[in-house]
C-alpha cells in the first residue's frame, strides 16, 4: 500500500531552513507594528507585511501598540506626579 505525502503549509525560506507556514505571525506583527510606530521599519519586513500579512492584524496591532503606547505614558505621568 502506498502513502501519498500529506499537503503541509511548510516550505524552505532563503536561508535553506523550513519554515513552518507562510505568512506573518504573531511576533512578526508585533515587531512590525512596533517598528511602524517609531519609524524604523525596514523595507524587507515592509514588504513581507504588504505581501504575506492580512491588513486587519495590522490594523488592529496599531490600535492595540498605539493604546499601550499613550497608557505607559500615562503611567509615567502620575508617577512623576506622585514624586514630586
Amino acid at each position: 500500500m502506498t502513502q501519498s505525502p500529506e499537503k503541509s503549509s511548510s516550505h524552505t525560506d532563503g536561508d535553506g531552513g523550513v519554515s513552518e507556514r507562510s505568512g506573518t505571525s504573531f511576533w512578526n506583527i508585533v515587531q512590525s507594528v512596533g517598528a511602524g510606530l517609531i519609524g524604523v521599519q525596514s523595507k524587507k519586513n515592509r514588504e513581507r507585511d504588504f505581501t504575506q500579512g492580512k491588513p486587519l492584524h495590522f490594523i488592529i496591532g496599531g490600535f492595540i501598540g498605539t493604546f499601550v503606547f499613550l497608557f505607559v505614558v500615562w503611567l509615567i505621568v502620575q508617577y512623576l506626579l506622585a514624586t514630586s
